[in-house]
């Protein structure tokens, strides 16, 4: 298969990026222990593993929620009739010849990609939904925290804003599937931002969010268990 040239991120920072067939470079075996969006997953997803390394202190886990009882044949086909997401935005490898070490991870908030440096020359690249306008921010950070299934706090100025629209947001909501913060959260810095999954995963590849990088469960978790507590956080 041909390599794909994409499209260089910013000067000096990224070098040259080309799409690489999926099973370039790498293997894995196992799947992580979540379901699959369906038809939305490269070859390499499927292959995936949990990690086996000792949890930090900084990371929180928490058991998977119970999965409920099987849907009403009504409630499938309003899983089904859900906004599909650009396959662009669908997780690949891609060739880095840039200046950051392996571990290193790198949001391009206007290509709307995440990647993760790897060694030999190559970098895992995710679809990412980001800061709406009049939210964006760039900056550096490292990963402060880790929280698998994390509840959710909103600030009191996103509860103010909510109001404002007539609606009522909770001062907490537990993790679980229905959490906008989706199966896993990586914290940045001191800041109110994260890494984390989505309820809504069709808003990948969007400017939606108050700020936070938002991903498809099955790639944050991915990611989660790539990206230890310490690593280096690039947004652009």
């Amino acid at each position: 298969m041909k390599r794909t040239v994409v499209t260089a991120l910013a000067a000096g920072l990224f070098g040259v990026l080309a799409v690489v067939p999926a099973d370039a470079g790498y293997r894995g075996a196992g799947a992580p222990p979540l379901l699959l969006s369906p038809d939305l997953t490269e070859p390499w997803v499927l292959q995936l593993q949990p990690s086996r390394r000792g949890v930090r202190q900084q990371v929180t886990t928490r058991p998977a929620p119970r999965l409920q009882a099987r849907p009403s044949r009504q409630a499938a086909g309003a899983a089904r009739a859900l906004p599909p997401i650009d396959p662009r935005f669908l997780p690949t490898v891609v060739a880095y010849d840039g200046p950051h070490k392996p571990g290193t991870v790198i949001i391009d908030t206007n290509e709307r990609y995440l990647y993760l440096v790897e060694g030999n020359g190559f970098a895992r690249r995710y679809g990412v939904g980001v800061g709406r306008p009049g939210f964006e921010w760039a900056g550096t950070h490292k990963v402060t925290r880790k929280a698998e299934w994390p509840d959710w706090r909103p600030p009191a100025e996103m509860r103010a804003r909510a109001a404002k629209t007539g609606q009522t947001l909770p001062v907490v909501m537990a993790g679980g599937p229905n959490n906008p913060l989706g199966a896993r959260a990586l914290y940045l810095g001191s800041t109110l931002y994260r890494i984390h999954g989505s309820n809504e995963p069709w808003t990948i590849g969007k400017a939606v969010s108050s700020g936070c990088i938002r991903m498809r469960n099955e790639d944050v978790t991915d990611l989660y268990e790539r990206v230890p507590v310490g690593a280096k956080v690039i947004v652009i």
